[in-house]
């Protein structure tokens, strides 16, 4: 159990790492992009082409994992992470900055082989809270990112960057303002690299043979959408594809706010640029909150289709109240309550798609999981963005009216089992 605690504690670092780089990056995209004249268009063709990447590979690197081990695949992932933050470091084109986030989202495999491994060092019972850690450490990361961020970007930190380095690449950093985060990224993921080299071990069984295990392709494959599908024995007909269903409405709900949120703050309520900085870093401390202390205890008394259920109801009471704040105030409250519901009804999600498959398939799983999320992080900007130009209201109702199908198959859920009781 003490061995297992620790590879989980290992883990966590590792996507911690991995996404104080990106939350640092992300920031900077649009501002970086408009140096080169970019469209909005093609500014949101940045944000769709990584998680494009992300919907390719996600399965074939989880389904890899399954077959070569988690700790090959994520040394390949992180490093080829420290690669894609390089290149944006020294991106002087367009071209560059989506040649870096193409191999950003490549790599971004690296998270469905990390809920294999959290599932490889759980037992069932305790799986739910192993995923709420990799949730906490994806609030964590992303509120600590912009942080990072604007520290990177101020110019006394330059300055004692250039003090410290000096000679011609320091007054280049200087003159290329978007360099240093880049780099710094890039720094962050080859720590992740070291963690996972000497502090990872291997959950695969080297014993076993894999050669016979079939590597999947992508969501464009007919053997993604066969494992899919395929028939398993569940209380509920259909239940891993109905899991999977859910995984991507809830990513999908996120999704659409990645260009509606910043754009109703400015556009309705006058909040700054550094005014809605301060609500990333509140949503990412609610979801630390939320999956690194509330689940554990709410599973005490309540089953992981139950949190679901509650959770969902969360996400559409936001995205219904999040149109009617008036002020920060109100506005931080309603966010609130949609990232609490997105952080127990996520790890919850992850939990029971794993108990679905054999433990020889968590990789290919988790994969999948991530190839219908990286569908909704594809699809969902581009809603929120249309729907917004018809009314800044509209993008918010729309979704939360879509999410409703998660309610009706959690309430399916709930009715085919035995509802968690306290001991």
């Amino acid at each position: 159990m003490e061995k297992n605690k620790k590879a989980l504690f290992a883990v966590f670092l590792v996507v911690l790492v991995d996404l104080m780089g990106l939350g640092i990056i992300i920031p900077l995209l649009p501002l970086y992009a408009q140096r080169f004249e970019s469209s909005p268009l093609v500014i949101s063709m940045l944000f769709s082409v990584y998680a494009f990447a992300q919907l390719i590979f996600s399965p074939i690197l989880g389904s890899m994992s399954d077959k070569f081990g988690r700790r090959p695949i994520m040394l390949v992932s992180t490093f080829g992470a420290a690669i894609a933050y390089t290149v944006f470091g020294l991106a002087d084109s367009l071209q560059l900055l989506f040649v870096s986030r193409i191999i950003a989202g490549v790599m971004g495999g690296n998270i469905s082989t990390a809920q294999a491994y959290v599932a490889d060092v759980t037992t069932e019972e305790n799986r739910a809270r192993g995923m709420g850690m990799i949730g906490a450490a994806f609030g964590i990361g992303f509120a600590a990112g912009p942080a990072f961020t604007a520290a990177l970007l101020n110019e006394t930190t330059r300055e004692i960057f250039v003090g410290l380095i000096g000679g011609g690449f320091s007054e280049w950093v200087m003159a290329n303002t978007f360099a240093l985060p880049g780099f710094f990224a890039a720094g962050l993921s080859s720590l992740s690299f070291l963690l996972v080299l000497f502090y990872l071990p291997e959950t695969i069984d080297s014993t076993k043979s894999h050669k016979d295990r079939k590597i999947r392709a992508g969501v464009f494959s007919a053997s993604f959408w066969k494992f899919v599908f395929q028939k398993r024995e569940s209380v509920v007909p259909n239940l891993f594809p109905m899991t999977l269903l859910c995984i991507f409405l809830v990513t999908f709900s996120e999704a659409n706010l990645y260009v509606v949120f910043p754009l109703f703050c400015s556009n309705q309520l006058g909040l700054s640029a550094e005014q809605i900085s301060i609500q990333y870093i509140i949503l990412g401390g609610v979801a630390v909150f939320t999956q690194g202390v509330m689940i554990r205890p709410l599973l005490k008394y309540y089953s992981e289709e139950l949190l679901f259920f509650g959770g969902t109801f969360f996400i559409i009471g936001g995205l219904i109240l999040l149109p009617f704040a008036s002020s920060e105030r109100t506005l931080t409250m309603f966010l609130s309550i949609l990232t609490i519901g997105t952080g127990i009804s996520r790890p919850m999600l992850q939990s029971m798609l794993s108990k679905q498959v054999d433990p020889s398939k968590y990789g290919e799983t988790m994969g999948a999981s991530q190839g219908f999320a990286g569908i909704g992080r594809v699809i969902g900007p581009a809603w929120g963005g249309k729907l917004y130009g018809f009314a800044y209201g509209l993008p918010f109702f729309a979704t939360a009216a879509t999410l409703s199908i998660s309610t009706i198959i959690g309430a399916r859920l709930l009715r085919a089992r035995e509802p968690k009781t306290k001991n």
